[in-house]
């Protein structure tokens, strides 16, 4: 086994630990968890460190657990919220519990051969069947009300100038969360559990939780929660989350996110988003302050990601996108993109429905730019640009002359009009 503890502490990965646990983790083969809330049938980027985590803790010869709260997912966790959420139904819990594990198939090795493999495991499979005379009896009595109170996430909620109180549900969440320790604890010999920096009271219920009920000993370690160096959310764009899902979120977008990222960040999510080894990573980060301009800390983080998270077939065609306004062959290659991939690329790009029948007929440069589709302020701005040689239809300059025809549709549906090099306009077909 190698040292986990120092893995993360390097990686900017280590937030709180219990005492001993790095001791223990170096002398014993252990398993650990990480719960997984199923709000959605997707994980987002906002999971990836949990997800990382227990890879890393694989990585170093234990046995990494991913619990997936169909029960907890019931009850709705209070840590960092300033309101009560809404609470799943049955059906709609079972979609996203479906979703989420093949989320973490993904990254974990779930084989059944393998000495340390990775375990799935559902909440919802040993709550179902606690009645809760019995949970009141057997759990709820080695926990005080006193030191639930303490909680920071309990505390907030209750002294919150704008918050509504919190439900007898809320509160119990921890109870729920540490039962959940409690019984990995005593089926799996599972002495760790892990997460963000905001489960910490959560954590630390269920080491409670075994330490009277069990008269065991467990160990607690948490990340820090990811920010951006701007102050911005990690995770979040103007659309909304970024998502593990292909279909929610598109494997270029994917990518985008990560070559976007500002040098800081770049160096900080180098470190906690791949699995590239400490040397490798410093080598990056000397080579990218050489020549920042070249973007390799970028482009790197975001090769490994989503390769990680969609393959590399995937990977090869969001770069393939990504470079695709300044390819020689333009044409030939963003016929090769999927649909989706295509209007990805040219998302917020100025956009005009032509009917196919113009096309058939030949559409002259001056409808293409003004009279039909408004493109340019006017015909006299079509002429001039025309006569400027600045007027590109697939990345070729045509003049006034030129007709668009059936011969310069993609995929028999769009046509790609620039003025420059920095204004385009999208032609879609009907």
């Amino acid at each position: 086994m190698t040292n986990f503890v120092e893995e993360l502490r390097w990686r900017g990965l280590l937030h709180d630990i219990m005492p001993d646990t790095e001791e223990y983790l170096l002398k014993n083969k252990t398993a650990g968890y990480i719960g997984f809330d199923p709000t959605a049938d997707s994980l987002h980027i906002g999971s990836l460190v949990q997800i990382f985590i227990l890879k890393h803790f694989q990585n170093a010869g234990h046995n990494p657990i991913a619990l997936i709260g169909g029960a907890t997912g019931m009850v709705g966790d209070p840590s960092g919220k300033s309101a009560e959420r809404n609470l799943l139904d049955e059906e709609t819990l079972a979609k996203n519990i479906a979703g989420v594990k093949e989320n973490l198939e993904r990254y974990l090795d779930f084989d059944a051969t393998a000495d340390n493999k990775a375990e799935l495991v559902n909440n919802y499979d040993w709550m179902k069947d606690i009645s809760l005379i019995d949970f009141v009896r057997d759990t709820g009595k080695h926990i005080t009300v006193n030191y639930m109170m303490a909680k920071d996430s309990v505390k907030k909620r209750l002294s919150s100038e704008s918050s509504v109180g919190m439900s007898f549900t809320e509160f119990t969440y921890q109870l729920f969360q540490g039962y959940d320790f409690y019984h990995l604890y005593q089926e799996k010999n599972c002495r760790l559990q892990m997460g963000g920096s905001d489960q910490w009271g959560n954590i630390t219920t269920g080491t409670e939780l075994i330490r009277r009920k069990a008269q065991g000993k467990a160990y607690a370690i948490t990340v820090p929660l990811v920010t951006k160096a701007d102050g911005t959310k990690f995770g979040k764009t103007e659309g909304g989350n970024v998502w593990l899902n292909a279909d929610r979120t598109s494997p270029y977008k994917f990518y985008q996110y990560w070559l976007n990222s500002s040098d800081e960040d770049a160096e900080n999510f180098i470190k906690k988003f791949t699995f590239l080894d400490k040397e490798t990573i410093e080598n990056l980060i000397a080579e990218h302050t050489e020549s920042p301009h070249l973007r390799l800390l970028q482009k790197k983080l975001g090769e490994e990601v989503t390769i990680l998270t969609h393959g590399k077939d995937a990977y090869e065609n969001a770069l393939k996108a990504s470079n695709i306004l300044f390819s020689k062959t333009f044409k030939t290659d963003i016929e090769q993109l999927d649909e989706q991939t295509f209007l990805d690329v040219f998302e917020g790009v100025p956009q005009a429905t032509i009917s196919i029948n113009e096309i058939n007929e030949g559409l002259d440069m001056i409808g293409a730019l003004a009279a039909k589709t408004n493109f340019l302020k006017s015909n006299g701005d079509a002429r001039r640009a025309l006569k400027e040689n600045s007027i590109s239809v697939n990345k070729v300059k045509v003049k006034d002359d030129y007709s668009i025809t059936q011969d310069d549709l993609i995929s028999n549906k769009y046509v790609v009009l620039q003025r420059g090099k920095k204004s385009t306009f999208l032609l879609k077909v009907e």
